[in-house]
């Protein structure tokens, strides 16, 4: 994987025809992400769509991985959303660790799988600079019955 050959993070996002969303609002009490010296935190995120989740339920049960991962995909861009919104995307160095939850039904062995959808969203965006640690982890619930929840730590320059 090499790094993008572009002037700006936001510039290859237009490359790529996205657009990142809104901030999502916080649905408890705590902010979108902080900032603390060269790195920037993201609270974890719901696969939001307009202020909505696209869909509840369990992988492996009543949601499909596939669906999940594309559910994976969307947390990850709320998440540089917030980032963005934080510090500025152009200010990103490198994405340094991804933590994904999974809402697993029981037997349900493919946390990996759903949360390539954020990871493989990162490397397109950011080339070698998205390389990242990551853990990917089934869970019984997550907030609001959401299938997937992710969060971000990115090195700023």
């Amino acid at each position: 994987m090499t790094s993008p050959q572009t002037s700006s993070w936001h510039a290859r996002l237009v490359e790529l025809g996205i657009r990142l969303p809104a901030v999502a609002a916080p649905v408890a009490a705590y902010v979108p992400a902080v900032r603390s010296g060269q790195l920037v935190y993201t609270s974890g995120q719901l696969p939001f769509v307009d202020g909505g989740l696209r869909r509840t339920g369990k992988v492996g049960g009543s949601v499909d991985p596939e669906d999940a991962a594309h559910d994976a995909k969307l947390c990850a861009l709320n998440a540089l959303a917030a980032i963005d919104d934080l510090v500025g995307l152009d200010s990103v160095a490198r994405v340094v660790r991804v933590v994904g939850y999974v809402a697993s039904a029981e037997g349900f062995t493919g946390q990996p799988r759903v949360v390539n959808g954020a990871s493989e969203l990162l490397g397109r965006v950011f080339g070698d600079a998205g390389r990242h640690a990551r853990s990917a982890i089934g869970v019984a619930e997550l907030p609001l019955g959401a299938p997937v929840e992710v969060e971000l730590t990115v090195e700023l320059r």
